[in-house]
């Protein structure tokens, strides 16, 4: 990946750490797991009883698993995959326009130093999680 692309990357990850920006992370492969499981079980040890109450036990147990789990936005940019951080590197870069910056320190000193300019980055990639993926984002 060129260089550019990483140094907005890092000041896209070093924003969102500042702003203890979180994003719930979608399990909800394991909470159907969990869902379907207690419904086949409660029905091996019950018969058509047992599936109703396993299926309400393992769907409460699959919403469980899946409600409530955040992880720091920092963490999930610098792990994206290339297409997607190019993807985002280009919406940044609108945001940017023509800022020229010589290594990463600057290009973060001088977004930080602009409240508007770095309220729009953090915007965007906000956005960006929101739309990109579905989930939730959240400050603190």
């Amino acid at each position: 990946m060129n260089r550019q692309i990483d140094d907005v990357m890092e000041l896209c990850s070093e924003i969102s750490k500042i702003e203890q920006i979180k994003v719930a992370v979608d399990n909800s492969t394991q909470g159907a797991a969990a869902a379907g499981g207690g419904a086949f079980l409660g029905g091996v040890l019950g018969g058509p009883p047992g599936i109703v109450i396993g299926g309400a036990l393992g769907g409460a147990m699959g919403w469980w698993m899946t409600s409530g789990e955040f992880h720091p936005l920092h963490q999930i940019i610098m792990e994206m995959p290339p297409q997607q951080k190019r993807k985002l590197y280009s919406e940044i870069m609108e945001e940017l326009g023509n800022l020229k910056w010589v290594n990463l320190a600057e290009l973060i000193s001088k977004v930080m130093r602009k409240s508007s300019l770095k309220r729009k980055i953090l915007t965007t990639v906000m956005d960006f999680f929101t739309e990109e993926f579905g989930v939730e984002v959240k400050h603190g």
